[in-house]
């Protein structure tokens, strides 16, 4: 089983990723787990913090010559703004985030929930899955993903190979497929920001390269659309995972959800096995399992709930109204989001590979994806 764990604070020394079950015999290219890191730095509307910190992974273990050993590897990404012994307690909790329920639940006080639940710690997640994706890309499975909402703009994405729309993105300052709206966006961030305010959107991955079968129908926990869904929740701020067509799929009637099945014998040598769809309203996730279409997945990113221009809020102490805290934030992290939900995607993706192909060594999986397609192409 590939899975990780996360530990680290906002302001504490530093941010790490234990990740354990990975295969040996993988060369690690540090740079491209950097480059993941300093992408979810960036983004229109990011705050302060962005310019304090240069984020970059350490191997503490599990790596022998930049390879990996099928040991526990521990990742660590150092923070610049340590200063988590020198900060005060914060009395005035700030809705939409974990500081109420968190201090009550601890019997303790805001600053040691706020300083774990903060999206900092994201960072280590995106570690992870930078990781993970170097492990997908031996088996020529690409992972990207980019905005299509940015409050009340809608974007969309567009047709295109997974390098050409990475390009695309890469281009834009909020990394949608349509840099020419840029300047439509980036304007409507700086309202906002000058109103004391925050936005929220949606963004989307996409995976390309998936075999058919990963995931299982069999138990509804190995199930991969559960799989992902949870890991995509579970990021700071999200509050709705889609996977295809998502929650317009209940809109329309069977006959235009469900991808009809087509077969073609001169592609039969590829992943999909000659099986094609003329569409991909399933976002290629079927009963649990991959089914050899793009796997499409989206999530909705609600809008920051630190605010410049404090909510209402309680003081824990004298139980009197004032503002909620203000902790120094960003006006809108949905280009953010994209790179964590972008990489949390593709750890569950390698996990999936690892159950189904094994996990001991990079050699013995690639052996039994050749035999797993040459059994199933002889069908």
């Amino acid at each position: 089983m590939l899975r990780y764990w996360t530990a680290g604070e906002s302001h504490g020394p530093a941010l790490v990723a234990l990740v354990d079950g990975f295969p040996a015999g993988l060369a690690v290219d540090k740079a491209k787990i950097d480059a993941e890191l300093v992408r979810r730095q960036g983004g229109y509307g990011r705050g302060g913090r962005q310019r304090i910190e240069t984020d970059s992974v350490s191997f503490l273990s599990g790596l022998w010559h930049g390879v990996t050993l099928g040991s526990p590897l521990a990742l660590e990404v150092i923070n610049k703004d340590a200063k988590i012994e020198r900060l005060e307690e914060v009395d005035r909790p700030r809705p939409g985030h974990a500081d109420l329920p968190g201090a009550i639940k601890h019997l303790g006080g805001v600053r040691a929930v706020l300083e774990r639940a903060s999206a900092r710690e994201t960072a280590a997640r995106v570690a992870a899955g930078g990781l993970a994706r170097q492990l997908l890309a031996v088996f020529g499975i690409e992972v990207a993903g980019w905005v299509t909402e940015l409050g009340d703009v809608v974007l969309g994405d567009r047709p295109g190979t997974l390098p050409e729309l990475r390009g695309i993105r890469d281009s834009s300052a909020i990394y949608s497929l349509h840099p020419d709206r840029d300047p439509e966006v980036t304007t409507l961030i700086d309202r906002i920001g000058k109103e004391g305010d925050t936005l929220g959107g949606v963004v989307e991955v996409r995976v390309d390269g998936l075999p058919i079968g990963l995931g299982t129908h069999a138990q509804w926990d190995r199930k991969l659309d559960g799989r992902l869904a949870q890991a995509v929740m579970a990021v700071q701020a999200i509050k709705g995972v889609e996977i295809g067509l998502g929650f317009e799929a209940a809109r329309r009637r069977g006959s235009q959800v469900h991808d009809a099945i087509h077969y073609d014998a001169a592609a039969r040598d590829g992943t999909q096995l000659g099986f094609t769809r003329p569409t991909n309203n399933a976002g290629g996730l079927e009963a649990g399992m991959t089914n050899g279409q793009p796997l499409v997945v989206k999530a909705a990113m609600k809008p920051i709930s630190t605010l410049r221009k404090p909510l209402e809020s309680v003081n824990l102490r004298t139980k009197q109204p004032e503002e909620a805290a203000y902790e120094r934030s960003d006006v809108c992290a949905v280009s953010a989001a994209s790179v964590i939900i972008e990489n949390v995607v593709a750890f569950e993706v390698a996990a999936a590979l690892v159950d189904k192909f094994g996990g001991d060594s990079v050699e013995e999986m690639q052996a039994r994806w050749d035999l797993y397609h040459e059994m199933a192409r002889s069908r």
